[in-house]
């Protein structure tokens, strides 16, 4: 029980329909894109980790070059979004959370939540190419949603889209670049107010915040993904913008092995959770798998009665999770 396991590799995987993700190129803007759907409740299920990194190495492995259209063309920009309407990710598997902890599986929660950083860090790292990375909002981006939403150079963020960490509501953090990543964008102190708060927020106030880029009307991210390739097509400074990203990283870089042992932390404090932090973990995973495909859902993470309830058991969380 609690085994994770690696899907076999996918090929042409740059443009093909996964289970979990589908990956598509499109040649004239050199864009492309990641597009998350997977199955049940849309979190990052153990096959859907193994989906991603699978991509990943395939545009790394591509060396900026993908035969379309019968020629070479220069990869310019990797996207990653999602097919679910309403939610780009609610973040980890809860429900496996509960289970390896239950079961006192340290060294499977470990190799899940490696499976996370190898998924995130080669868009971290611009997969080893002079390639923009952004990550289209379209709904929620919950927990490590938004963490992979970080792990962009460019957000773009559809105004009804939500964002935040949650996971202080069952006496977690989000463990897998949450801090590393929002402490270089914002700074420590608005990192680690949005890691303790627990406050979901909305697109608009993160627009405020310097943390989402492109705000922009609903229906319209995917457009505004294009209009921002055509403006940096057109720009005589996108040389310089994809410098100015390699100059970043070389001033403040973010390794590898600071996101695993921030991760190790994080397996540490899982293992430490008692039956409250449990149950209100299997409340949570109740509430995402009733709530999740509902048409008058009010919250895909938490129904109103749960975010009360769950809120004033936990007096380090903001009550702010209803829409």
């Amino acid at each position: 029980m609690g085994k994770v396991e690696f899907k076999p590799f996918i090929k042409n995987s740059l443009s093909s329909e996964g289970e979990q993700m589908t990956a598509r190129f499109d040649p004239e803007y050199g864009i492309t894109w990641a597009q998350m759907h997977p199955v049940g409740t849309p979190c990052f299920n153990q096959d859907l980790l193994a989906e991603l990194i699978h991509y990943n190495r395939s545009v790394k492995n591509s060396g900026g070059k993908i035969f379309a259209s019968g020629k070479l063309n220069p990869v310019r920009y990797a996207v990653v979004c999602s097919k679910t309407p309403g939610v780009f990710n609610l973040g980890g598997d809860i429900a496996l959370f509960s289970k390896l902890i239950n079961n006192r599986d340290r060294q499977a929660l470990t190799l899940y939540s490696s499976m996370c950083i190898d998924a995130m860090f080669a868009r971290i790292n611009h997969y080893g190419l002079p390639v923009i990375t952004i990550s289209l909002v379209q709904g929620y981006a919950l927990g490590g949603g938004l963490e992979t939403v970080l792990s962009s150079d460019v957000i773009i963020a559809e105004r009804s889209s939500k964002m935040g960490f949650p996971e202080i509501l069952f006496n977690m953090f989000p463990g897998m670049g949450a801090y590393s990543l929002v402490a270089r964008k914002l700074g420590i102190q608005q990192a680690e107010k949005m890691i303790l708060g627990g406050k979901i927020y909305s697109a608009e106030e993160l627009h405020q915040l310097g943390l989402v880029d492109v705000l922009v009307e609903d229906g319209e991210g995917e457009e505004a993904v294009y209009d921002y390739c055509k403006r940096q097509a057109r720009s005589s400074s996108s040389i310089g913008f994809t410098a100015v990203q390699r100059v970043r990283q070389r001033y403040n870089p973010i390794t590898y092995q600071e996101m695993m042992d921030i991760t190790a932390i994080w397996v540490d404090a899982a293992m430490q959770l008692g039956e409250r932090d449990l149950k209100i973990m299997d409340r949570l995973v109740r509430s995402q798998q009733k709530q999740y495909g509902q048409a008058d859902q009010a919250h895909p993470f938490f129904s109103p009665r749960e975010s009360r309830k769950t809120a004033a058991s936990n007096n380090n969380a903001e009550a702010e999770l209803t829409v």
